[in-house]
């Protein structure tokens, strides 16, 4: 379009940009501007045609209506009003904004010091505004066409909970060495939905991915001045666009196919969200969308010193969840996620910033959480939030259902029990056991808490085994970021080794980790590349590490030591037989009245039930668990016996001999190659290796249900 630029009333909703087949009707929240130019560009975002001030405000909302615009329209907003950061305002006419609705951007984000919003002086105090025009280093907003309405396309898969497992990954590292993955399309949404990359989530048990953030975000400067990139992208610029590297060259319609196949397969989508912050920074970082078109309403600020902000994220400033216009900006990204592209759920970055009230105090009925519920078309979705931030205190089991949460303490104790931590039986017991300690309270059940071992945050499986001390020294920190506390454990030796004997027990003991998580109430997560023992050289902190220490290696496929697949398929198998890890209920074994009514029995190697005194033992590692509960028919038990050895030693455990038990049938053996007819007798004897599992069942694994091939260490 190139004029004339007239510009009608429009309408106040839906806020950002929005096509109607006419004309594009554009609605912007600020508070305190003075005025607002809608900023047209040419196609190919270079030159500027015309600043339209926009006609019309509602309260806090301004808006307009160009006739005769459409799809493709590139644009940017201008935003006048003071400039006065002692009173928290940074309004500043000569830095061109992304609006926070945009749906795409044109462009890239290029470093330079006429994208900041100050000039002379400290950023917190600076008097005088920088007049440069930021415009040729920003990207531009791009108005986008309606994508099919979700009821003509595939159905959602709505996995129940009980039946979900998680896959965590990062969109360009799942992908970008996939053999059998085009080129072309490697590192993109398109190949999340190849049918090679399909097959394999569903031949390892998936049902769901949880993507790591998909919204368009920025590298920031010092990561740029060494060489680096935000890879991960928690450093958000525009919420409702997905990143474009991301779409190889295609819009957002790439981004709902790939939805469109996945749900076809069955696979549900769930995407990490950040609405935390944005990549603004603190008071020295460039103004490029909410500081310069209302910074007083979106960022909360220090109230006794407003040209400073509150930084409870971390990463420089912190979104005010008790702001209207917030809650809007919020509600309409997860809606147009939701609604448009059509995924199946969120998974909350440092989620108890969106419920910290003014006092810091997390709240549970906190705005954004009321929004969700009163919206039919987001609260059965699946909704998990990091229940932490960068604060010291965090939200572990407070959050309001329908929202599930990241289970950190299911990671640390699970990790203290394998790497053979004393008195860690306990703890390692209750996390197995769905907990209770944090969860059993206002009607939640295991299943609001989401079980992981590994995460994108953190040594991977592989390197839980492999490093005692971070590696961090890729990263420019001086190998001081990341956790210094892992719970980790190399066997002896840091890093890669040749010792065979030492391989073997790192094997087990990531098997073991694996199927204990596929094993335990609640809803597992698995991160990529575990079952095929990625490792980033013990860098626990690989947030800019674009290139091979991040992507899958794909070359670990067949590699004995290396391919864990058939074992975590295996022992995601036996969850989905199994009845007792998906129960959303707590274990009976604690506080029944009658022995016999126990549904979870925990005893010592030699057979004898543990006491408080066995609890308390510090020199005992192993542990045995006796579990009988309802199986696939009503008047079916199952019993399933679980013998755990952490040690660096074989073990000898005695088995279990419950009345109606004839044999134990072998169903998930760490150690052994598979036999056909593995059968043991109750009460006979088993060594297991050390860092090994075994799992037992009374009931035969050759039913069809159970006659997956078990994995054999070579």
């Amino acid at each position: 379009m190139n004029g004339p630029f007239v510009l009608a009333a429009g309408a106040p909703e839906p806020l950002g940009a929005h096509w109607d087949g006419h004309g594009v009707n554009l609605s912007v929240v600020s508070r305190h501007a003075q005025s607002i130019e809608w900023c047209v560009f040419d196609e190919t975002g270079e030159r500027e045609l015309a600043r339209l001030p926009l006609p019309v405000r509602d309260g806090d909302i301004w808006h307009g209506y160009l006739e005769g615009a459409g799809p493709c329209l590139v644009y940017g907003l201008r935003v006048h009003g003071p400039y006065d950061p002692c009173r928290g305002h940074r309004f500043n006419p000569h830095k061109l904004l992304i609006d926070p609705c945009a749906r795409a951007l044109l462009g890239t984000f290029t470093w330079g010091d006429a994208v900041f919003g100050y000039a002379g002086g400290t950023p917190d105090v600076a008097s005088a505004m920088d007049e440069r025009d930021s415009a040729p280093f920003v990207p531009k907003c791009v108005v986008t066409a309606p994508l099919p309405p979700l009821s003509e396309r595939p159905a959602r898969p709505r996995t129940p909970w009980n039946d979900t497992v998680i896959y965590e990954l990062h969109v360009k590292g799942f992908t970008q060495s996939h053999p059998a993955v085009p080129e072309a399309i490697r590192g993109t949404v398109a190949a999340l939905a190849a049918p090679s990359v399909i097959a394999y989530l569903q031949q390892l048990g998936v049902t769901a991915i949880e993507c790591m953030p998909m919204a368009a975000f920025i590298d920031e400067r010092h990561l740029v001045r060494h060489g680096l990139t935000n890879y991960w992208g928690y450093n958000p610029i525009a919420p409702m666009a997905v990143h474009a590297p991301y779409l190889g060259g295609g819009d957002a319609r790439a981004m709902a196919d790939a939805v469109d196949r996945l749900h076809d397969a069955g696979i549900e989508v769930i995407i990490d969200i950040v609405l935390n912050h944005t990549a603004e920074g603190g008071a020295d970082g460039p103004t490029l969308t909410l500081r310069g078109l209302d910074n007083a309403v979106y960022y909360r600020l220090q109230e006794q010193h407003p040209e400073r902000y509150v930084d409870a994220s971390g990463c420089g400033n912190t979104l005010d969840p008790s702001e209207a216009a917030v809650i809007a900006l919020f509600h309409a990204t997860l809606r147009y996620w939701a609604c448009e592209i059509g995924v199946d759920g969120f998974r909350f970055d440092l989620a108890t910033l969106l419920g910290r009230s003014e006092t810091g105090a997390f709240d549970a009925d906190a705005p954004l959480w009321r929004t969700i519920a009163a919206d039919p078309d987001l609260r059965d979705l699946k909704l998990i939030a990091e229940p932490w931030d960068a604060s010291t205190s965090g939200a572990l089991g407070s959050f309001p259902p329908p929202i599930r949460e990241w289970n950190g303490r299911y990671r640390d104790d699970i990790r203290r029990f394998w790497r053979g931590d004393a008195c860690a039986r306990g703890a390692m017991a209750t996390r197995l056991a769905g907990s209770s300690d944090v969860f059993d309270h206002g009607g939640r059940g295991p299943l609001h808490g989401v079980n992981y071992v590994t995460c994108h945050d953190g040594f991977t499986l592989a390197d839980v085994t492999s490093y005692a001390a971070r590696h961090n020294e890729a990263n420019p920190y001086d190998n001081h970021d990341g956790s210094p506390e892992n719970w980790s454990s190399n066997g002896g030796e840091e890093g890669d080794t040749q010792d065979k004997a030492l391989r073997l027990l790192r094997r087990r003991r990531r098997c073991a980790m694996l199927a204990t998580l596929a094993l335990s109430r609640g809803v597992p997560m698995v991160l990529a590349g575990d079952e095929l023992s990625r490792t980033q050289h013990g860098n626990n902190n690989a947030f800019c590490q674009d290139n091979a220490l991040s992507w899958l290696d794909w070359t670990a496929i067949e590699d004995p030591m290396r391919d864990l697949r058939p074992w975590l398929a295996r022992a995601l198998q036996l969850r989905r037989r199994f009845r007792f890890p998906r129960v959303d209920a707590f274990f009976r074994g604690a506080t029944a009245i009658h022995v016999d009514d126990r549904d979870i029995r925990w005893s010592e190697p030699d057979g004898s039930e543990l006491d408080s005194a066995g609890w308390a033992d510090t020199a005992e590692r192993a542990l045995g668990i006796l579990v009988t509960g309802p199986g696939e028919g009503e008047a079916v038990n199952e019993r399933i016996f679980l013998a755990l050895n952490p040690g660096e030693h074989e073990r000898t455990f005695r088995l279990p001999a419950p009345p109606g038990t004839e044999a134990w049938f072998v169903v998930l053996d760490a150690d052994r190659p598979p036999t056909a007819a593995a059968v043991l007798a109750c009460g006979s004897e088993v060594s297991i290796p050390p860092t090994g599992m075994l799992v037992l069942s009374d009931s035969d694994p050759a039913r069809p249900s159970l006659a997956a091939t078990r994995v054999a260490t070579p």
